[in-house]
């Protein structure tokens, strides 16, 4: 069996070609999007970790003075 005629075969077939349900830019717009709401989330939670603290621990001190 010669391996030839397939590879002829394989290289002659029409390739499939599927078309996108979108734009292309439109993923790259989506996905800015999604970042920009993971980084609004993120933004949030800021100084979450300092409000958890007073009172507690040797930053207490500190915390009273001011």
């Amino acid at each position: 069996m010669s391996i030839t005629p397939s590879l002829v075969s394989f290289v002659a077939a029409k390739e499939v070609v599927r078309e996108l349900p979108m734009a292309s830019w439109v993923y790259g717009a989506l996905a800015l999007a999604g970042f920009l709401l993971l980084l609004a989330v993120l933004w949030s939670f800021r100084n979450t970790g300092h409000k958890m603290t007073q009172g507690k621990g040797a930053h207490s001190d500190q915390a009273q003075r001011s």
